[in-house]
């Protein structure tokens, strides 16, 4: 799946299908160990590895009957049993998280409006975006500031979704964050407020080069937003599809807005427990316009399927730094007593059939600087059009050193 809501709007890289499959029976009431064993039950079922990673699933069936007495009880041996199976992805959100992750979908969070990331080594916090005009932002919190501390209690080595608990609260209260910016710590007091979240913006460039900036792909106006983005630039000669610091969100965001791009072939294969499934584009498509999709080590999930769909269709070219390289698709399933589950019912294969969990995506054009990457973006399509065919290596390599450019090409013909 690819993700999650949270107040603090902490987003993880999660590929997300919607299908709350529990529906309680009129009148039932469920005790907290028959909440246990649905639990165990939905991945006994629909885990996409029947292996489980190695771990007797069975074993777990009634492993903790003794120590459930109430809600919380399950909750806590819910978690447990999700810990044994090794998958950061597969997890338990407990009925205020579940909330959140509804709200994050509906657009609209209570929080200080921020993304956070761990680093890959699980140590550190980092913030990849702040949403436009939230309390964060406006407290002066950006990109690559790092969380040290979360209301005096020390922040280093937790998940975002620990961090989220944290930070998540009423709006009209406050949370104090202790953060590192430029190498120096401060300390900071944020209201927290209603957010709208927008998930699309969008803008016209000199020479006729439009740039839509993706957020997330978690909201269920995303698709929608950027369907209404592609409007606005119907007259643009080329389009920048900026998917980077995107963790991801709703695979049907991001198979949408593959088919209004593609005119044809394979978006994405998944496969699971039962088998294999393929999507197609409908071949047709919006726009025609030349595309460079930027993305970093921060692009993942739903943003990967997007632009893999993209480069393997030859479509368009991807340009930055390799992605963060998350293959696996999650399902959402409502748990009795208000709470849910993430499991992984599946991994996906790009359009040219290549797995990239735990690889990512490498770039066309490979960019490092943030900078020059738009620069080089907007160099690219200028030329395209002026040229009117597919840049050469020789060709792209003049146009950028002539800018003071330095990057480096992965293909010798670059469509």
């Amino acid at each position: 799946m690819m993700f999650r809501r949270k107040s603090a709007w902490t987003l993880a890289t999660l590929l997300l299908i919607i299908t709350f499959s529990f529906q309680p029976a009129i009148g039932h009431h469920y005790d907290a160990r028959e909440i246990y064993h649905h639990a165990w039950a939905l991945v006994k079922e629909n885990y996409y590895d029947t292996s489980f990673n190695g771990t007797d699933w069975p074993e777990y069936e009634h492993k903790y009957d003794d120590q459930i007495q109430n809600t919380d009880d399950a909750f806590r041996a819910i978690k447990k049993m999700l810990e044994s199976l090794k998958d950061p992805y597969t997890r338990f959100l407990d009925p205020r998280a579940f909330q959140d992750e509804n709200d994050a979908i509906d657009a609209h969070i209570v929080g200080i409006g921020i993304n956070l990331q761990q680093s890959r080594d699980q140590t550190h916090l980092i913030i990849t975006r702040t949403i436009e005009n939230s309390p964060a932002e406006k407290a002066g919190l950006s990109p690559g500031d790092e969380l040290i501390a979360i209301d005096n209690a020390c922040a280093i080595g937790i998940t975002p979704e620990q961090a989220a608990e944290h930070i998540r609260g009423q709006a009209g209260t406050s949370v104090k964050l202790a953060v590192k910016h430029a190498g120096n710590q401060a300390i900071v007091q944020i209201t927290r407020q209603d957010i709208d979240i927008r998930a699309v913006q969008v803008k016209m460039f000199d020479s006729g080069i439009g740039y839509i900036q993706l957020s997330t792909f978690i909201s269920s106006d995303a698709a929608k937003e950027f369907r209404r983005a592609l409007a606005r630039l119907a007259g643009a000669k080329g389009i920048i599809i900026d998917l980077r610091d995107n963790p991801g969100g709703l695979l049907a965001n991001a198979l949408e807005m593959a088919d209004m791009l593609l005119d044809g072939g394979t978006i994405v294969s998944t496969i699971g427990r039962h088998g294999k499934h393929t999507d197609i584009s409908s071949g047709q498509p919006l726009t025609k316009q030349p595309i460079v999709v930027l993305v970093d080590e921060e692009s993942a999930s739903a943003s990967e399927i997007l632009a893999s769909a993209i480069k393997d269709n030859g479509r368009g070219i991807v340009l930055g730094t390799r992605t963060y390289g998350k293959g696996l698709v999650q399902e959402i399933n409502r748990l009795p007593g208000g709470a849910a589950l993430h499991i992984t019912v599946s991994r996906y294969l790009t359009p040219n059939g290549s797995d990239i969990n735990k690889v990512g995506i490498e770039p066309d054009i490979l960019i490092e600087n943030k900078t020059d990457q738009v620069k080089v973006a907007y160099t690219y399509l200028k030329e395209k059009i002026a040229y009117s065919k597919p840049l050469t290596k020789k060709q792209l390599l003049s146009t950028v050193t002539n800018n003071k450019t330095v990057l480096s090409v992965g293909h010798n013909l670059i469509k």
